[in-house]
C-alpha cells in the first residue's frame, strides 16, 4: 500500500550544540489504513516522534513525506494547512477549552478547515453522536467525567474526515472500562480506513494495533 507517512533517516536534537539526541536516524513507513502502536520508556523520543509526524516540529535532518509530499521545505503556513486538513490529535490530558461547551470545542477544529459555521456544527454533532456523548453537547468540560472528556476529545479529532489520527497516551487518564471503549473506538475507526498511530504505555491499547514498534534512546525497531 502507498505510504501515508514516510520517515527516512530523521534526526532531532536539542540544546545549544544539539547534544541531546531525541531521534537518531529513524525510519518509519505507515501505509494508509495502518494501525501502528509505538511503545517505549519516558524520555525515549516518543513524543518528539509524534510532534514530527504531526507537523508540530521539524527534524534537524532526514526526510518526512506526508500523503506523498515532502514536508521538509514547506513553509509554516503550508504545514498548518496540511495539519488542519489531514491530522487529528488525541492527547492524554484532553486539551479541551474549559470556557467553551462540548459542541463548541468539537466544532472548533472545523474553523481551521475553511468550513462554514453551520456545516462545522452539523459535523460536530454527528461526531458526538458517534462517540455517544451528544447528550452532553451543551455541558462544559470541567463537569464531564474523564471518560466523557476523552470521548469529546476524540470527537474533535475525527470531525472533518481526517485521514490520520495521532494519539499520545490516550488512555493515560482513563479507567479500565473507558480504556476498553477507547480501544473499540480506535479499532472501528481503523476498520473504516482511518490511519492510526498511537504512543502508549498501555498493553491493552498496543495489542489492538496491527504493528508495534519499540523506541529506546531515539532509535526505533519493530517488535
Amino acid at each position: 500500500m502507498t505510504p501515508l507517512c514516510e520517515i527516512d533517516r530523521v534526526r532531532r536534537s536539542f540544546g545549544p550544540r544539539e547534544e541531546i539526541h531525541a531521534l537518531r536516524d529513524v525510519d518509519l513507513s505507515v501505509a494508509a489504513g495502518d494501525f501502528v502502536a509505538i511503545q517505549g520508556p519516558s524520555g525515549s523520543g516518543k513524543s518528539t516522534l509524534m510532534n514530527v509526524l504531526g507537523l508540530l516540529d521539524r527534524p534537524n535532518s532526514g526526510r518526512y513525506a506526508l500523503d506523498g509530499r515532502d514536508t521538509s521545505q514547506m513553509r509554516g503556513s503550508e504545514r498548518a494547512r496540511m495539519r488542519a486538513d489531514l491530522i487529528g490529535f488525541v492527547f492524554q490530558d484532553f486539551h479541551l477549552l474549559p470556557t467553551m461547551n462540548v459542541i463548541d470545542n468539537v466544532a472548533l477544529g472545523g474553523s481551521f478547515q475553511r468550513v462554514g459555521r453551520k456545516e462545522r456544527y452539523t459535523r460536530a454533532y454527528a461526531a458526538l453522536i458517534e462517540l455517544g456523548v451528544e447528550q452532553r453537547s451543551t455541558a462544559y468540560p470541567p463537569t464531564l467525567s474523564g471518560g466523557e472528556r476523552q470521548r469529546v476529545a476524540i470527537a474533535r479529532a475525527i470531525v472533518g474526515h481526517k485521514r490520520l489520527l495521532l494519539c499520545d497516551e490516550p488512555s493515560g487518564n482513563l479507567d479500565t472500562e473507558n480504556t476498553r471503549y477507547l480501544v473499540e473506538m480506535l479499532v472501528e475507526r481503523n476498520k473504516r480506513g482511518m490511519t492510526i498511530i498511537v504512543v502508549t504505555h498501555d498493553a491493552q491499547v498496543a495489542a489492538a494495533a496491527g504493528r508495534r514498534y519499540s523506541i529506546v534512546d531515539g532509535g526505533i525497531e519493530r517488535m
